[in-house]
């Protein structure tokens, strides 16, 4: 059972909380650069396996393209997909390959998706920073995607609920 999403990455600053003293904004160099790729995933709540794919739009078409490659990459299996409702996921044109089920959260949840604490996980470790160009971003999130092990996405994702609705 996989949870798939998508999320932006861009050159503006990503900014988080920091200690400060009630009523003051936290400093931090910023960037308000709008260039940006999006990355197309999805993890397995079980053992934290995971697919990401970098797409130029979210869109029905990217969303297609996704599919079937996710489709390949899991050729011998049968694959639920838990995903929000999202316009292009609901797209007519959409063609699900045969081996995946798509199964859609409630609209207005996407707490309910487990992938959101992955991109959080991404983002955190970005927050603050400023690049150069959208190249050094996009180099630096592949490197993070690349190295991440199975067991933090493990952690990440494997909300009781849905390990229970798996074994049952």
């Amino acid at each position: 059972m996989f949870c798939q999403d998508e999320s932006r990455f861009g050159l503006k600053t990503i900014q988080r909380r920091r200690i400060t003293i009630k009523g003051v904004k936290p400093l931090g160099p910023l960037q308000n650069e709008f260039e940006n790729f999006y990355i197309y995933g999805a993890v397995e709540i079980a053992t934290g396996e995971n697919f990401f794919m970098e797409c130029p739009e979210v869109n029905g078409g990217c969303f297609q393209v996704f599919l079937e490659c996710f489709a390949k990459e899991y050729s011998n299996s049968l694959n639920i997909m838990i995903l929000d409702n999202g316009r292009f996921h609901l797209r007519k044109k959409t063609k699900v390959p045969e081996n995946i089920v798509l199964i859609y959260l409630p609209p207005y949840s996407p707490e309910l998706n487990p992938i959101e604490r992955v991109w959080q996980h991404f983002k955190d470790k970005l927050s603050w920073q400023i690049f150069e160009n959208i190249e050094e971003l996009r180099e630096i999130v592949f490197e993070r995607i690349k190295s991440i092990k199975n067991e933090t996405i493990k952690k990440l994702v494997s909300y009781e609920y849905l390990l229970k609705a798996i074994i049952a």
